[in-house]
């Protein structure tokens, strides 16, 4: 992907055996994300939803940094609805993606960089990577999500605090409080991410898709409503083909070969 010919690209998109990993490829400006960012983002994103064969996504960042936010010394002129709505688009079609997401986080995610993170379904960083919720430092009030993800990640209390004194906190800090699921050496993350998410893109993708969902709405949802949305998805398990071959396999001792696949229609 491309900005303007003869432009560098400021978003890259690799696909391996399933898996698109999404590059924010800004490194002199530690990936902070321009207009130009920002749509590609989108439409990456929302491509990614459109692609039947892909089983997960990755997104990083180049050059030794994750994402240092929106990058407010871009000159952009639109209209502060319009900027707002570039990063609404972001943070709803990486929600809405059914294929799970890994945030692989080098170096530093600040502000918009960070909830972009958070929006993942898992996030792997090494020991040096450093957080901040820097809204309040800059006049400015949290947004891309972040609102709605910290208080469901580490409680109001402590949402509170990163986003009101807008601390830097370390990985060690981030992981125990549930905003890192791993930490993993700087020269170990490569081959981690990578077996991650070959892992999940072996995984069954239909029932890895309703789970992500049931656990997603689950956070909003009362236990009894909790339980028919589980009903209703384990019922679509069933029928489909996975299930059977998960089946099979663990009685042939062999490992399942998951395709989200559903059974043919029987000739009439």
């Amino acid at each position: 992907m491309t900005s303007t010919p003869g432009s560098e690209p400021v978003l890259l998109r690799t696909d391996r055996d399933g898996v698109r990993t999404l590059t924010l490829n800004r490194p002199a400006r530690k990936n902070a994300i321009n207009p130009a960012l920002w749509r590609q983002l989108r439409d990456a994103l929302r491509d990614a939803a459109d692609d039947p064969d892909l089983r997960a996504l990755v997104i990083a960042g180049a050059g030794g940094a994750f994402c240092s936010g929106a990058d407010i010394g871009s000159g952009d002129d639109a209209h502060p609805v319009e900027k707002l709505r570039r990063l609404s688009d972001v943070a709803l079609a990486l929600h809405g993606l059914t294929i799970p997401t890994i945030a692989k986080v080098t170096g530093v995610a600040v502000g918009a960089g960070w909830n972009l993170a958070l929006g993942c379904d898992l996030v792997v960083a090494t020991p040096e990577s450093t957080f901040c919720q820097i809204f309040s430092k800059r006049g400015l009030s949290i947004d891309l999500g972040g609102s709605w993800l910290l208080p469901k990640l580490v409680g109001l209390q402590q949402a509170k605090r990163l986003a009101l004194l807008a601390e830097t906190i370390d990985a060690a800090e981030a992981q125990a409080l549930n905003l890192v699921t791993w930490a993993v050496g700087a020269g170990e993350i490569d081959g981690f991410v990578d077996d991650l998410a070959g892992r999940l893109a072996a995984g069954p993708p239909r029932a890895l898709a309703q789970t992500k969902a049931l656990l997603n709405q689950g956070a909003d949802a009362t236990l009894a409503e909790a339980l028919v949305n589980e009903s209703r998805s384990q019922i679509l398990n069933f029928a489909g083909t996975d299930a059977a071959e998960a089946y099979a396999a663990f009685a042939e001792k062999r490992t399942p070969q998951f395709t989200g696949g559903w059974p043919a229609k029987p000739k009439e």
